[in-house]
């Protein structure tokens, strides 16, 4: 009888212990009396789950980026050099009119026989469709630093505040990828 109230206890022990945590608990007090500041906050943007938020493409043919020096094109040896993307995340939020997202996809750029260490600038698009219709567009034009050393550097870029109005339907997509176009000078 005393060994069942010791392991009863033991294992009660046990899952209180595993109900704690270590991370701060927020109770809710802020330097706004009022607490009208982040009852706003909490009433304009709410966190959308990660399956709701459009999920974000590589579009097909888009993902390399190769430049050429002296006018060259397909020929190895004059390859200045090639940035690629590669994974891809993204983050919601919706109020009563928008849905919002920030997109981040991860690069890298790697040097060419023909290429040298700066900073290029890569012209990357993201765009948002519903099936056909074009909710959102934009060509950024995305700084990348070639490293001195000749090795291969790697990258994150981030476009946020993408609005897309009136939520996301059920075939929203985000589609990131190199816009082709004339090479841009090294700064």
């Amino acid at each position: 009888m005393t060994i069942r109230r010791f392991l009863g206890i033991t294992l009660l022990a046990t899952v209180a212990g595993c109900s704690q945590s270590d991370k701060p608990v927020n109770l809710g007090v802020t330097s706004d009396p009022s607490g009208v500041e982040a009852a706003t906050q909490q009433q304009t943007q709410v966190a959308v789950i990660q399956g709701s938020c459009p999920q974000v493409y590589l579009q097909d043919g888009t993902a390399v980026l190769q430049r050429y020096a002296r006018g060259a094109k397909d020929d190895p040896q004059n390859l200045a050099y090639q940035v690629t993307l590669a994974d891809t995340t993204r983050q919601c939020t919706i109020n009563s009119s928008q849905l919002t997202i920030t997109v981040m996809v991860q690069g890298r750029v790697v040097v060419g026989p023909a290429g040298a260490s700066g900073t290029v600038n890569v012209p990357i698009r993201v765009s948002v469709l519903d099936g056909t219709n074009t909710l959102y567009s934009q060509l950024v034009q995305y700084p990348v630093a070639i490293p001195a050393d000749g090795s291969a550097g790697q990258f994150v870029f981030k476009q946020d505040n993408i609005a897309v109005p009136g939520g996301s339907g059920g075939f929203t997509k985000v589609y990131v990828g190199f816009e082709d176009g004339p090479a841009k000078k090294r700064k």
